[in-house]
């Protein structure tokens, strides 16, 4: 099946909140995800589980504190643009497959954050 993307949103999320921003079901293909985050300090983690298991779970302020701030072979990216964005990507040199559930979150642990936007290309 031809990829297609997958968005989820979460306006004005409270700290210590965790939000389910995607969730796909069945088998499919991981391609890549976007998740950009206005507002906050950074302190808000994203999560990537595929069929129960974690493959990514990193807040945005290790991201940049270990300098994974430009494409690099661990396939996990920070970028951050002006008035407050930060974009986390996430994407592997090949698809990653997924036989029973993908699930994209975010745990957000600060204060004012405006907004969170989430796309995950995949495929079946």
């Amino acid at each position: 099946k031809n990829p297609e993307r997958t968005q989820g949103l979460a306006i004005g999320p409270a700290a210590g909140e965790q939000i389910e921003l995607v969730a796909l079901k069945g088998y499919g293909k991981f391609v890549s995800a976007q998740i950009t985050k206005e507002g906050g300090n950074g302190a808000t983690f994203v999560v990537l589980d595929i069929d129960g298991r974690n493959i990514v779970n990193v807040s945005m302020d290790a991201l940049s504190n270990w300098n994974l701030t430009e494409s690099n072979p661990y396939g996990v990216v920070l970028l951050e643009g002006t008035g407050g964005l930060k974009t986390v990507t996430i994407g592997f040199p090949i698809p990653l497959v997924f036989r029973q559930n993908l699930r994209l979150s975010v745990g957000v642990n600060e204060t004012g954050v405006a907004q969170i936007v989430a796309n995950v290309i995949h495929g079946r």
